[in-house]
């Protein structure tokens, strides 16, 4: 991918020194030379009377390492930690994928995965980026059971046309409650409290006259 992005970068430029060619490059990629990399593709001697010099190079920007206080967080706390657990990161658009890995991953996954949903609420709030942390496929049976659960106390409203409130949940729990309770006609949620943890309110609603 880095061999891929400098491809598309780089140019070439000429002249009777090195520093009058870097000078051309700072220019044209308008950066100053210590953001630039470059190579020498050829230097020669010219022949036209009077004996001169050019070279060419091939220069484009240079790559700067990025911090990450997703990783930065991460190293320092599991550092700490007498557990074997690892991470990978993974980007895809605007979001940053964490992937829990190693022998004691389970640790993450105890109190119904109350650690794991820790991490990802604190890197959320250090991250310009929108972080979702996972793992052994936890996310996606917690949003199964959830689903699942939602659906059948939504019907049981329907048909008792009495409200019923949930435990308290975080904003990922309550966001898919809301949308699966949503999926059930005759029924709607709302959040009741305020702070980090919620509880959800289904309540019956008459259908609109057509």
């Amino acid at each position: 991918m880095a061999k891929e992005e400098k491809n598309n970068q780089e140019k070439e430029f000429k002249g009777k020194n090195l520093d009058e060619v870097i000078g051309h490059a700072e220019h044209v990629l308008k950066l100053p030379r210590s953001k630039i990399n470059y190579e020498i593709v050829t230097e020669k001697t010219k022949l036209f009377g009077i004996k001169s010099k050019e070279i060419v190079i091939r220069a484009w920007p240079r790559e700067e390492p990025q911090e990450n206080p997703v990783a930065q967080f991460l190293d320092k706390i599991l550092s700490r930690l007498p557990l074997e657990i690892n991470y990978q990161i993974k980007r895809k658009n605007d979001m940053i994928y964490l992937i829990f890995e190693g022998e004691d991953k389970n640790f993450l996954l105890r109190k119904d995965g109350s650690l794991l949903q820790a991490f990802q609420h604190i890197l959320n709030k250090i991250s310009p980026q929108k972080v979702q942390a996972d793992c052994e496929f936890f996310r996606k049976r917690k949003e199964k059971q959830l689903r699942e659960y939602a659906q059948h106390i939504a019907h049981h409203v329907h048909e008792t046309g009495k409200d019923e409130i949930l435990d308290m949940m975080n904003p990922y729990e309550r966001r898919i409650v809301h949308i699966a309770v949503n999926q059930v006609s005759g029924t709607r949620t709302e959040s009741i409290g305020n702070g980090f943890l919620k509880r959800i309110k289904i309540f019956p609603v008459k259908s609109e006259a057509k």
